[in-house]
Order: C-alpha cells, then sequence, then structure tokens
C-alpha cells in the first residue's frame, strides 16, 4: 500500500501541500492557472523556479496567487539554516513539476542537480508528477522518449502532454494537459489503491424515453453522484466502466464510459458488462416507464388534451439481483421524498443486493444538481448516516463501505 495523504471525507485537495516545479516553456503561463485552481481547492501551494521559467511568469506572480513565498535559488537557507531543496521535499506531499521541458527531464533522468527543481526532485522522498510540454518535434525526439521511460522507471508519474496547436505553430503532441487531468492524476497518485483488482461498473445520469423526434420524458438527475464514484474509484486504482445516460459532465479520464440514451440501451450496456465485474454500482435514474409507442414525426399541437400511454421499463437492479454470481457485489440507489429507511431496506431486500445508498431528493443540499450529498447507508446488518459530505466525499465513503462488505466474504 502506497502512502497516502488525502483525507478521503474532504473535497478533493483540500488541506494537501503541493509543491510545484515551475520551468522554462511558455506554457508557464497556464501553470498559473494550475495555482489558482487549487488555491480554489483549498491546497496549500509552494513554488519553486528554475531561472528559465522566471522568464515567462514571474515569481511575483506565483507568489500573489499562492500566498506562499516562491523559490529560485538553491542554496538559499531557510530560518532554520536548513538548504531550501532540502526543506520543500520534505514540507509537502507530492512534488508536481509542470511544465517540464525536455531538458528539465534530462536532468531528472539523469539524476542532475544543478538548479532548485531538479536538486529537490532528486532529495524527494515524495510521490514526483512530471508534465511534459514542449515542440511536438522536441517531445517525439528518441532522446526524450528515453528519458521519459526512465522517469517512469524511477518510479515518477509522468502525465501524457495533450495533442493540437502548439506556440511555435506546429500541432501535435507536446501541449500540457488540461487541469482537470493534472488533478486527477494528483489524486490518484495521494489516495490509497485499495480497489486495485477490482472490476467495477458504474450507472450514472437520468435516461431519456423518446415519445416523437422532438420530444421525451426524463428526470432531473445530472449524473455527478455516478461520476464522482467513478473517478474515486478510478483513483483508488479499479478498473472502471461507467455506463452514463445523457449528462452535461466532462468524461473522467482514465474511466470506460459508454453513452446511452433510453432504458432499454442502458439495460442492454449494464448486462454486457456486468457479467465480468466484481462490483456493480446502480447510480442512474432510470425512468420508470416510456411511451408505448414512438411517434416517427412531430406530434402536433391540435386538441386542448393530451394522453400519452407509458408501458414499464425492465427493473434492471431487480434483474441484476436475480442473475448475479455468489461473488459479485451489488450495490442500488434509492432516491427518496418520504420514508427513506423503510424504502432503502424494502428495496435491499426486494431487489436483492448488498448495499442500498437513500438519497432524499427533497434536502437542497441532498438532492439534485447540487454539489453535496448526506445519503444514508444500508445493508443486511447496519444502517449508517453519513455527514453532509461533498459528492467526491460521499463516494469515497461508499466505496470504503464496499471495501467491508467485499472483506467480510
Amino acid at each position: 500500500m502506497k502512502n497516502t495523504h488525502v483525507d478521503l471525507t474532504k473535497p478533493g485537495l483540500q488541506g494537501v501541500r503541493v509543491l510545484l516545479g515551475v520551468t522554462g516553456s511558455i506554457a508557464a503561463y497556464k501553470a498559473a492557472e494550475w495555482v489558482r485552481a487549487l488555491i480554489k481547492e483549498e491546497a496549500i501551494v509552494t513554488v519553486m523556479m528554475t531561472s528559465a521559467g522566471q522568464r515567462f511568469v514571474s515569481p511575483l506572480t506565483f507568489s500573489a496567487l499562492s500566498g506562499n513565498r516562491v523559490y529560485h535559488d538553491m542554496f538559499e537557507e531557510d530560518q532554520e539554516g536548513v538548504m531550501a531543496h532540502i526543506n520543500l521535499s520534505r514540507d509537502n506531499d507530492v512534488v508536481l513539476v509542470a511544465p517540464a521541458t525536455a531538458q528539465t527531464m534530462t536532468r531528472l533522468s539523469r539524476g542532475m542537480a544543478n538548479d532548485l527543481v531538479s536538486t529537490t526532485v532528486l532529495a524527494a522522498q515524495k510521490p514526483v508528477i512530471v508534465c511534459p510540454a514542449m515542440n511536438t518535434n522536441m517531445f517525439t525526439h528518441p532522446a526524450t522518449q528515453e528519458n521519459i521511460k526512465k522517469l517512469e522507471d524511477y518510479g515518477y508519474h509522468v502525465v501524457a502532454p495533450d495533442s493540437g496547436s502548439l506556440a511555435c505553430g506546429e500541432v501535435g503532441d507536446g501541449r500540457l494537459p488540461d487541469w482537470d487531468v493534472a488533478r486527477e492524476k494528483l489524486l490518484q497518485v495521494l489516495c490509497p489503491d485499495d480497489l486495485t483488482g477490482q472490476n467495477i461498473v458504474i450507472t450514472a445520469g437520468p435516461t431519456r424515453e423518446a415519445i416523437d423526434p422532438a420530444r421525451y420524458l426524463t428526470n432531473r438527475s445530472s449524473g455527478k453522484m455516478g461520476y464522482a464514484l467513478a473517478r474515486a474509484a478510478v483513483r483508488r486504482g479499479a478498473k472502471v466502466t461507467l455506463i452514463s445516460g445523457p449528462v452535461t459532465l466532462s468524461e473522467p479520464p482514465g474511466v470506460q464510459v459508454v453513452k446511452v440514451q433510453s432504458a432499454q440501451e442502458m439495460e442492454a450496456e449494464v448486462l454486457s458488462h456486468a457479467a465480468e465485474a466484481s462490483v456493480v454500482i446502480k447510480a442512474a435514474a432510470v425512468a420508470d416507464y416510456r411511451p408505448l409507442v414512438e411517434q416517427h414525426h412531430k406530434i402536433k399541437k391540435k386538441a386542448d388534451t393530451f394522453s400519452l400511454e407509458l408501458v414499464k421499463n425492465n427493473d434492471i437492479l431487480a434483474r441484476l439481483g436475480r442473475e448475479r454470481n455468489g461473488r459479485q457485489l451489488l450495490v442500488g440507489f434509492a432516491a427518496e421524498s418520504k420514508n427513506h429507511q423503510q424504502e432503502g431496506l424494502r428495496k435491499l431486500t426486494e431487489k436483492n443486493v448488498d448495499l442500498i445508498v437513500v438519497n432524499d431528493i427533497l434536502g437542497k443540499k441532498t438532492g439534485f444538481d447540487v454539489e453535496t450529498n448526506q445519503v444514508t447507508l444500508i445493508d443486511r446488518t447496519d444502517i449508517c448516516q453519513l455527514p453532509l459530505l461533498s459528492k467526491e466525499g460521499t463516494a469515497n465513503q461508499i466505496l470504503n463501505k464496499v471495501l467491508e462488505l467485499l472483506s467480510a466474504r
């Protein structure tokens, strides 16, 4: 088990001490945006810079954004008389080198210690994440690729650059990735890898049941809880397949996303992927009914009243409960407006699942399309009311319960 620094009950990177190494790339301006994002999450950021990095963005900018002193002199001592490159690696949870130039990666791969960034990385006994950013020909050069392999062999975590238009005018690999990608890598590195070896299928979002080419029936689910579960599970080492209804959320990095529209499409994909899963988490809000007949042309507004005949969709969770093998763990969600515990216990038994997550959809901080949640976890021996947490914090608490149930088998 790796050493970890993330409090899984807190949102994201809150309280994490990040040491950011900025080197001489035009992408240094993006690193400033990353600092802003980290501070917004209440991470504690310290910046160190190479002399080349200071040519692109001034230390004053990073000091203003982080609220902390910026380091750039390898031989500068702190108040206790300890040189910066020693204390910096001791006092932080993770080292993030972004952007990392070809020159910087050469230094790191050779174990060189001729500037503050390379010396600090060499002395660090903490996770190191390297984010390359450079001209595409420089990035694809065999020497750079060899350096990347060496860094990975050393145990450093290298984040592949994005592909696209570069500052030099060329198009290809070499762009510093978006913050969301780097954020996921940070969390993956810092989270426990206690779900390694688990194959988890998660459903998320609403379904849309077509009435005609212009209209459909749906519900208010945003998919945020299911997507938070997928992100959290991947960070903790699981292989994750996310079967998603129509949402406006970004796809979680490292997750296989299968997109569906209707309840019938979701049922087919869930049954297709569930056979190989060790855990299935049904967080989607699947429509209970669909129109009996889907009209091929738009229905015209004529009569004062209009009746729509509906037919019940199959209960996917109940079918999984009937057909699953004895080794598979099955988790269901119950979105309720009243009798929360009673309804959760009923569904636990009727659908033959191991865990029910009950959510109050009438709560202002627990209903649809909010960033927080407060759920009740009900299994066959215990009922646990979780406190109000972020969606990510709730996801991790659900996964902790999943691990507990898996361990008890």
